[in-house]
């Protein structure tokens, strides 16, 4: 069964054939940040990432002749996880949608495919998952409510992986996974669901390379309205400007923990904060949990880091066992649920929010 898998980036479009769960063929770039610069919105990149992934397929031999295509999901409406055939409102949703991530392009892409070559199109487990309990929800401002948005497709992956290699079903365990990458995010999964977790996109949880995280409401206020930026720059010191890039003028995990671990200021003590702000959310979700916890999963990128560890899990080593997971496999993740829902494994939902 060939299965192919799509899922863009920020500034990259990663590509995979696999057949059945295996890849057979890895492709995909970093575009040019002087290819994007010249699109205002994500939406407007379309055409330019069809094309790019078009090109990709022809320079490799491999013609559109699939039996599935499963992309990223995107910023859709908030909906449950799961696997879910790509639909009409869906493609609207993700052509008009609010939030905007190169992620909300893949099944736009996806979608063409397909009906090239006449085959099913999904998508799983999209950053939107929302399986909040009701408590989570609210905040002190009844317009205002807190949102899930976060690693679901890699969250609910490692849970299931950790799950399996030690003979239990992901539902019948409680977890927290700390996702580590560009955007952080700490989620409190009870019997297969994420109860609670920070909107790892936009002014939630922990700061990260890029993002902000939690900032003081009354601060936050008095810089919007001090006339000295725009509504946009605001939005870029949230996300995409915020966090380590802020403290430190770069978000290059790799040199920032290096020079922290020589003892450089100020990248030692920024580092420091960082694991803070996230073990402090670690105890959120344990709180969440009634510290009935499993295990607390360490996923993403600076997983790998050494030196990153060494600062953060003394901060949460005491709570629960830790099971380091390092990485992301996204690309197989997606391979997987398509595959399992081909074969009648994985129930397909319906997209079709309230």
């Amino acid at each position: 069964m060939k299965i192919f898998v799509i899922n863009p980036g920020s500034t990259s479009t990663k590509l995979a054939l696999y057949e059945n769960d295996k890849p057979v063929w890895v492709g995909g770039a970093h575009h040019p940040l002087e290819d994007l610069a010249q699109y205002t919105h994500i939406i407007e990149q379309l055409p330019y990432r069809k094309q790019f992934v078009r090109d990709m397929l022809a320079k490799a031999g491999i013609p559109v002749q699939f039996d599935a295509v499963i992309a990223r999901g995107g910023l859709l409406k908030p909906t449950p996880s799961g696997v879910y055939a790509i639909n009409e409102q869906m493609i609207h949703d993700l052509t008009y949608a609010e939030m905007e991530h190169a992620c909300n392009l893949g099944a736009l892409i996806a979608v063409e495919l397909a009906e090239e070559c006449n085959c099913p199109s999904f998508i799983a487990d999209p950053e939107v998952a929302d399986e909040f309990m009701p408590e989570s929800r609210f905040t002190g401002i009844p317009d205002i409510e807190r949102k899930s948005i976060f690693h679901a497709l890699n969250s609910k992956a490692v849970s299931r992986k950790y799950a399996a290699s030690i003979g239990k079903e992901y539902e019948d365990l409680n977890i927290i996974v700390v996702h580590l990458g560009g955007g952080i995010s700490v989620g409190a999964h009870r019997k297969g669901e994420v109860i609670d977790v920070n909107n790892a996109l936009d002014g939630d949880g922990p700061f990260s390379t890029e993002r902000a995280g939690t900032i003081p409401a009354g601060q936050l206020v008095d810089l919007c309205f001090s006339g000295q930026y725009s509504k946009l720059q605001i939005k870029k010191m949230l996300n995409g400007r915020g966090g380590l890039s802020a403290h430190l003028g770069m978000n290059d995990m790799i040199t920032i923990a290096a020079k922290a671990e020589a003892g450089e200021e100020p990248f030692k003590s920024v580092v420091d904060a960082m694991f803070y702000t996230i073990a402090r959310e670690v105890g959120a979700r344990y709180v969440a949990l009634r510290g009935k916890v499993d295990a607390i999963i360490v996923t993403g990128g600076i997983a790998h880091s050494e030196y990153c560890m060494k600062v953060f899990l003394p901060w949460i080593d005491y709570l629960a066992p830790i099971v380091m997971m390092p990485g992301e496999d996204e690309m197989g993740s997606l391979a997987y649920n398509a595959w399992c829902a081909m074969k009648g494994e994985r129930k397909l939902k319906v997209y079709h929010p309230n």
